[in-house]
């Protein structure tokens, strides 16, 4: 009988192309039921994702986890390969602070702005906006 593998190769995509490649003991997605912990050997799976964090348990350091911020997206899982294509999907590393506080700070005026004009499709886009923002932040204090 075949030794069964314990590794899962994770890769996440997005339009702008591979963001993430790496070997992994666990993976845990933002699915839209909740959270879902993926490790190798899983049964075949596609859903999708919620704007979040993906954590990403790797093999070559057992204390290293990883932290992607996405926004969006869907996951398949099928032959010890997590395939994950995300609207968008920044490492934890990558994150610019300032520059995610000023989009939730934006976010928050516009928030007001269409809440003040009765603008129900602004105010979707802005709290959407500002969920993004935010889970940047969370995404990057997470790595301090």
């Amino acid at each position: 009988m075949a030794e069964e593998q314990k590794v899962l190769t994770v890769n996440i995509v997005t339009p702008s192309g591979i963001v993430y490649d790496h070997h992994a003991t666990l993976l845990v997605v933002p699915a839209m039921a909740g959270q879902l912990g993926i490790m190798a050997n899983h049964e075949p799976i596609i859903t999708p994702l919620e704007i979040g964090e993906i954590r990403v348990k790797r093999t070559d350091d057992p204390a290293r986890e990883d932290a992607i911020a996405v926004n969006g997206g869907f996951m398949e899982v099928s032959h010890n390969v997590a395939s994950i294509v995300a609207d968008s999907a920044e490492r934890a590393r990558d994150i610019d602070i300032t520059r995610a506080q000023s989009a939730k700070e934006r976010a928050q005026n516009a928030i007001k702005t269409a809440s003040e004009h009765n603008d129900t499709d602004e105010l979707r886009r802005a709290q959407i906006a500002l969920q993004r923002a935010i889970n940047r932040i969370n995404v990057k204090n997470h790595l301090l």
